[in-house]
């Protein structure tokens, strides 16, 4: 009840919790545990993603809970509370994947509006799954306050070195006729050992590394096992270091730059990671006010290899990488190569360059990690094509396993699920290009992840064979010539929405270009008779984010500037 001078650590919970005025807020506390020594101490928020919707979460409380310890051994005191999650792996090729996107924001604005309130004076959260890490980023960088991001960690390998992609292909192998349904059962069985992120270089261990490069983690944090001594560590070291940022008064806007988004991309490069990190790093800059465009990645990708023969396109699994060493001896590689801005602050205090100073390199005769010298693709696998078929972009995932230009003939569909039966049933046929359409932010809404028809077509072996083209965007599992983000998308009258059956698309990751073989009389004829379809969603929250929702180019962000 002291009304001595405030700590300048406590600027947040000191008009929270001090003096006789706040004598309520201090009885509601007290019921929660705090002690009178609490009352004085720098509150710290532990946004936890627990549930058991999903084993990419199923063990994040046990985080939160070191977390908070750590908070409180250096002096502050942990508040944990949760946020939601959801699962794309369980949603995905259902209609419920339409708010697996919106859930980003959902995420985001939890961790604001709870942090907002209750008056926060620094914060750790802990994401463990695609969407709820971009989310906790942009949560954080709004608020603005001293904070740490923990991931929850990676899934172990299931039996036969299989993961969550590998149930995906076996179902479109069993369409095709070449797994029958006893050994479909086997694998489902045995994919998921336990709690931890999709085990390839699929979004969840991609976002991770981007936000480890970015500065906002632990040095490791990025690559540890979900269920592992050193992710118990990180996290309560995140709860501790909170303290120090505190001290030092360092926020998310000191850390999250422009250079640190440049390391985050220049990672998601190295690592062949997922298309979504171009969504995902162009929402997160745009919370901090950071200018981030589509070119930008393909500005860096031209300088930037892919040297990470990680799955999907690859053959390892994240754990794997995890065992020699993860991301921190190829980062040190990149700074040595002056591919990494070395002089960007990060939540440790230092910069990269000195948390970098003493790491060991990969131990002889790994095969994970390609050299600088040698790498498994000379530029970036990401492609931003532009073209008549896509004017304002659209983003590849072109590793060259795929070939680097596919010409076939459209094969439109309205809907994923219209797509998905087409490819079951054999309809789908080599030399085409799928193009699945009103399934962008907006159309959707929610812009699906088309995991499920790219795992079929790969299932049924036409991967180099068939491609696929949408305005809704893809997993970190798909592989093949794809490619998503189509802008404008279908719903807001974009050409996708005047492709036909029988029109010849092609995809050139040469001259990074999308065409349709048509030329601009026929385009404006076709628009000319286009007519818009009505919203499928006119109550709720897949409503809402329809209204609000930026393009995919711009990173489907609902709080832009008003």
């Amino acid at each position: 009840m002291s009304d001595t001078p405030q700590d300048p650590r406590r600027r947040h919970s000191a008009p929270v919790v001090d003096g006789v005025g706040k004598s309520a807020s201090r009885a509601m506390l007290r019921a929660v545990g705090f002690t009178d020594a609490d009352f004085a101490k720098p509150q710290v928020g532990i946004a936890s993603t627990w549930s058991r919707v999903t084993p990419c979460n199923s063990h994040i409380h046990e985080l939160a809970e070191q977390a908070s310890a750590g908070a409180d051994a250096a002096g502050g005191k942990g508040v944990i509370f949760n946020t939601i999650t959801i699962s794309d792996g369980i949603a995905n090729g259902t209609e419920g994947m339409k708010y697996s996107l919106v859930s980003r924001e959902v995420i985001a604005d939890s961790i604001e509006t709870v942090a907002g309130c209750e008056g926060f004076d620094g914060l750790v959260a802990i994401g463990g799954c695609d969407k709820n890490m971009p989310g906790c980023l942009i949560g954080l960088a709004r608020l603005d306050r001293p904070s740490v991001f923990v991931y929850g960690g990676t899934i172990l390998p299931g039996e036969g070195h299989t993961d969550i992609v590998s149930v995906f292909e076996a179902m479109g192998a069993h369409s095709r006729g070449d797994l029958d349904l006893i050994e479909v059962r086997q694998i489902e069985e045995t994919a998921i050992p336990g709690p931890g992120a999709c085990g390839g270089m699929y979004t969840a261990n991609t976002m991770a590394s981007a936000i480890e490069a970015l500065g906002m983690s632990l040095p490791g944090s990025s690559a540890q096992n979900a269920v592992s001594r050193a992710k118990h560590d990180d996290s309560r070291a995140a709860g501790e270091a909170v303290l120090t940022l505190l001290e030092r008064d360092i926020k998310p806007s000191d850390i999250m730059t422009r250079e640190a988004f440049e390391n985050a991309i220049t990672m998601v490069i190295a690592l062949g990671g997922s298309t979504n990190a171009v969504l995902h790093l162009i929402a997160m800059a745009d919370a901090v006010d950071v200018p981030l465009a589509l070119g930008d990645f393909t500005e860096i990708g031209r300088r930037v290899p892919v040297l990470a023969d990680l799955r999907p396109s690859g053959q390892y699994m994240m754990s794997e990488l995890v065992e020699i060493g993860g991301i921190q001896p190829l980062m040190k590689t990149l700074l040595e190569a002056g591919l990494l801005h070395g002089d960007c602050l990060t939540v440790t205090g230092r910069t990269l360059a000195e948390n970098l100073a003493g790491v060991a390199p990969y131990p002889e005769g790994q095969t994970i990690i390609a050299p600088l010298e040698a790498p498994l693709k000379a530029e970036s696998h990401l492609r931003i094509l532009h073209g008549n078929l896509a004017p304002q972009g659209a983003v590849a995932k072109i590793t060259g396993k795929e070939g680097i230009r596919f010409s076939g003939t459209a094969r439109v569909f309205g809907s994923e699920e219209e797509a998905q039966a087409r490819i079951n049933d054999g309809s789908v046929v080599a030399g085409e290009v799928v193009v699945i359409r009103y399934e962008g932010p907006r159309g959707g809404p929610g812009m699906r992840e088309m995991l499920t028809p790219t795992s079929a077509i790969m299932g049924r072996g036409l991967g180099s064979e068939v491609a696929l083209i949408t305005d809704g965007r893809f997993s970190g599992g798909s592989h093949g010539f794809v490619v998503g983000h189509v802008t404008p998308e279908a719903f807001d009258g974009g050409p996708l929405a005047l492709v036909e059956n029988g029109d010849t698309i092609t995809i050139d990751a040469e001259t990074d270009t999308l065409e349709v073989a048509l030329d601009d009389a026929e385009l404006a004829r076709r628009r000319a008779a286009w007519q818009p379809p009505a919203p499928r969603y006119t109550r709720g929250v897949l409503a809402k984010y329809a209204r609000t929702v930026s393009s995919a180019s711009t990173g489907a962000v609902t709080d832009r500037p008003v």
